[in-house]
């Protein structure tokens, strides 16, 4: 009889470890997902920060060069600000056409130019106009041209929105599906636990009484989930950024903080949820409805 009650005793508690272990895959892939979303600005502004804009000079002595080159530095828009002679003119010219013109040209056509890249917040088409105009305002007999790609700078902005709203549409859709799956994971746990829930009920325990232990139980167990989607997150991550050294330029401690917070706030929030609603529902239920 003994050994009956036991193996009852047995059945009866709910297979916490495959439920840590599911909700951790699924804070895993959220995981993933958010940290594509909450680095998709810094992404997006390495790309508009890399985009090169030349100030073309006229015939010039080195004394006016310094001092349109430092001019453009004082200003709030400009980054990496340097001076391009005719030699590095014609090797960033043969680097991006992956080709060299001295085979058929014994002239170099290149004319200096001061170069810099402007700041995320500025690379939009009005701009850089508007940068253009002054610089050229300013220096209006030593600046010959002032260039930069407008076809990529509009398509960037353009491609940029479109690709924010379709990561907010996805994100928004799969925290919907995460919530439900961890709902119902934690839900399918609580089942083996339905008629212990009632026993107490029927021998006299109140709600938060009986509640107590397994919502405890649910906060722990969403603890260790967060806890080992975390680790496989930032593991994840450090081996991406060994594998590509550029993604240590847009990561932001300040995000990965977020995104690991939301993450044991998720697990455990939706965990402890889930479980104090399961109570509750078994509860309610009629005895012959366990069954």
């Amino acid at each position: 009889m003994a050994a009956n009650g036991s193996a009852s005793l047995k059945r009866s508690k709910p297979n916490y470890i495959y439920s840590i272990i599911g909700v951790a895959i699924v804070l895993f892939i959220m995981g993933i997902m958010g940290w594509l979303f909450l680095n998709l600005h810094a992404i997006g502004d390495n790309f508009k920060e890399d985009i090169r804009i030349s100030v073309y000079l006229r015939s010039v002595d080195k004394n006016t060069i310094g001092k349109i080159q430092q001019y453009i530095a004082t200003q709030d828009y400009a980054k990496n600000v340097e001076y391009v002679d005719k030699e590095k003119a014609k090797a960033i010219w043969n680097k991006e056409n992956n080709e060299d013109w001295a085979k058929i040209l014994d002239v170099n056509p290149l004319p200096e130019s001061v170069d810099f890249f402007a700041k995320a917040n500025y690379v939009n088409i009005d701009s850089l106009e508007n940068i253009s105009n002054s610089i050229k305002e300013s220096f209006k007999s030593e600046v010959a041209d002032i260039q930069y790609p407008k076809s990529l700078v509009s398509s960037l902005n353009e491609r940029a929105t479109k690709i924010g709203v379709i990561f907010l549409v996805m994100s928004i859709i799969l925290c919907i599906i995460v919530i439900i799956s961890i709902d119902n994971t934690i839900r399918l746990a609580m089942f083996s636990n339905r008629f212990l829930i009632k026993t107490m009920q029927m021998v006299g325990a109140t709600r938060s009484f009986i509640a107590k232990p397994l919502v405890i139980r649910a906060l722990i167990n969403g603890l260790i989930s967060a806890g080992i989607a975390i680790f496989l997150m930032f593991s994840l991550i450090q081996w991406a950024s060994i594998q590509f050294p550029q993604i240590k330029t847009i990561q932001g401690m300040g995000n990965d903080f977020m995104l690991f917070g939301g993450l044991i706030v998720l697990g455990v929030g939706i965990s402890v949820l889930s479980t104090y609603r399961s109570v509750v529902k078994y509860l309610k239920m009629k005895l012959d409805e366990l069954y």
